[in-house]
């Protein structure tokens, strides 16, 4: 199994935040390749569904994930997806959302990646890509949840 984490900035707070992590946000966080579709998106409180369709060109696969816990406090919020159907050999995905105040008008995305194809070659191939699939999303949750527009 591998894990990472990736953080971004963010200036909101974190109750902003949480108000735009929506399906329309999900849709601009995708990369260009491969497209993406969302075909189902309930939220992102505990047993809600997302599911995507990949467009891989000559192949559509889905990737569905149930989110198992989620929770708020003052300080933070969080929920955590886990994948249900995975492409690419993926036999665990977890994915922990987690947004962290830092002051009243500052706080943090924290995204924690643990996946594990039961491969540790695979895994390793496929590090670069999942790492780079989150690590781009790091300008758009600037763009989009910033209250002052950092681009």
């Amino acid at each position: 199994m591998l894990s990472y984490s990736i953080s971004t900035p963010i200036q909101a707070p974190v109750s902003h935040v949480k108000k735009l992590f929506t399906a329309d946000l999900l849709l601009k966080l995708s990369p260009p390749f491969p497209k993406v579709a969302l075909q189902r998106f309930d939220g992102c409180k505990k047993e809600d569904t997302v599911i995507l369709i990949i467009n891989l060109i000559f192949l559509k696969v889905t990737w569905s994930s149930l989110i198992i816990e989620d929770q708020e406090t003052e300080d933070e919020w969080y929920f955590i997806d886990q994948g249900v159907k995975m492409p690419f050999g993926l036999q665990f995905w977890q994915h922990k959302h987690r947004v962290k105040k830092i002051d009243q008008g500052t706080c943090e995305i924290i995204d924690e990646i643990s996946f594990d194809t039961q491969n540790s070659f695979l895994n390793y191939l496929l590090f670069p890509f999942l790492w780079g699939m989150i690590f781009y999303r790091k300008p758009f949750y600037k763009k989009y949840l910033s209250l002052v527009n950092p681009l």
